[in-house]
């Protein structure tokens, strides 16, 4: 059968989305494993939404917590939001009771990428916030670390992204992620995939 990557997330301007194209192209690049691009549920009205200048959601499928649990692996993605994960991403989290008091996301690997506005808005704080949230549910938490490699150590240009996970910089929402950031989701997707498929084969 074959390893069923999820790549979870929620994005409000596209630039997590963009991002998590190409993680699921990496992904699915590695033989036998099946990735699926999916985003949490919208926890803001349209009102304010357009308020936000927030354009329109891709036709990408809302997930169910429960729905976690048919993976094999799973990346989350999301904006920051004061060095956090956005509160639309907690808020799935929080409904994932269910599936915490039964320990069914226990043992599986789990990824994590984002977006800031800024080089010190969260690029490493929110993917290390957010490790609360696989640790209670026993989760493997899989980092690229430098996997990357001479990508990792890139001065000259601007690149998000860490040893936690890809990432990308918004600034004040008109930058889209580069070349090089999207080689890095590509990388990581594809890093991720290749662990989730050993440990499922070892299970």
């Amino acid at each position: 059968m074959a390893t069923k990557v999820y790549i979870v997330y929620y994005s409000m301007y596209g630039h997590v989305e963009k991002l998590a194209e190409e993680i699921k192209k990496g992904a699915a690049s590695v033989e036998g494993v099946e990735a699926k691009l999916w985003q949490v549920p919208e926890t803001l009205s349209e009102d304010v939404l357009g308020k936000m200048s927030a354009p329109p959601k891709s036709d990408v499928a809302i997930i169910s917590p429960n729905e976690l649990a048919e993976a094999d692996g799973l990346i989350f993605g999301f904006p920051t939001r004061f060095g956090m994960m956005a509160a639309q991403f907690k808020a799935f989290m929080d409904a994932t009771g269910g599936l915490w008091r039964a320990q069914q996301l226990a043992g599986k690997p789990a990824g994590i990428f984002y977006s800031t506005g800024s080089q010190g808005g969260g690029q490493e704080t929110t993917a290390l916030t957010a490790i609360t949230q696989l640790v209670h549910h026993g989760m493997i938490f899989v980092p690229i670390g430098y996997t990357f490699g001479a990508g990792m150590f890139e001065l000259e240009k601007v690149k998000g992204g860490s040893p936690y996970g890809a990432g990308t910089f918004a600034g004040d929402g008109s930058r889209q992620p580069s070349e090089l950031e999207l080689e890095q989701a590509f990388h990581q997707g594809k890093y991720f995939a290749g662990i989730a498929k050993k440990l499922k084969g070892a299970a």
